[in-house]
């Protein structure tokens, strides 16, 4: 089943970042953390459907994504800063496999932070502490909602920065090294999300260290 969303409003995050609140139709229903395949409603783009997360809450009368701009990839992403209210998304069932576990380690690169907006914003509404948040990204100025991240209740966040050596953070690669160093506690939930190659290198570490399979959540086949 295919559902329309009418843009309501778009605003910018970071330089590259945008949120797209957008009209909810009856049925779309989701959980945290959970992603739906959309595809702008204009000429030319509607066979180009994209998997994006709902960042906004189940039961909020709108939906929100977060979605960051990707020019260089000549694709629906390129589009988003010129999407204007009244644009329509054709949007599938949700559906995806990182779902809330429970109080863990949520680690995210770029844009992988997304899948775990809502489900943060949920163990905070709910009173549950002791969350840390991995945060990877090429410069402090990439960080999305960073400013959150500092002042909910309940989330330790640790920002690692990897090409902006005059950064106030973690300077490096995320690799098994670094999470030793920052410090793990392997009997917890880890969620991982970003691209590819990154969630493949954090599981494969996170297994080094002794972390078992079934504690790790990602994302599959999207």
């Amino acid at each position: 089943m295919s559902y329309t969303l009418t843009v309501k409003k778009t605003e910018p995050l970071t330089h590259d970042t945008y949120r797209l609140i957008c009209s909810r139709p009856d049925g779309f229903d989701f959980e945290p953390g959970q992603a739906t395949h959309m595809a702008l409603d204009k000429d030319g783009w509607r066979d180009e459907d994209r998997p994006f997360t709902m960042v906004s809450d189940p039961s909020d009368s709108d939906v929100v994504f977060v979605i960051k701009s990707y020019p260089s990839h000549d694709g629906v992403t390129e589009m988003v800063p010129d999407i204007q209210p009244g644009d329509r998304w054709i949007a599938d069932e949700p559906a995806g496999a990182i779902t809330d576990h429970g109080c863990g380690t949520f680690i995210a690169a770029g844009a992988g932070i997304t899948p775990f907006i809502a489900i943060l914003n949920k163990h905070a509404r709910d009173g549950i502490g002791g969350d840390k948040l991995i945060f990877a990204n090429k410069t402090d100025r990439d960080i999305i909602l960073k400013d959150q991240w500092d002042q909910m209740a309940g989330v330790t966040p640790v920002y690692v920065i990897s090409d902006q050596p005059d950064t106030e953070h973690r300077h490096g690669k995320l690799d098994r090294a670094m999470l030793e160093d920052i410090g793990i506690e392997q009997d917890r939930p880890f969620y991982i999300c970003g691209p590819k190659g990154f969630v493949n290198d954090i599981r494969d570490a996170l297994k080094s260290i002794g972390v078992p399979s079934d504690n790790i959540v990602t994302e599959e086949g999207w």
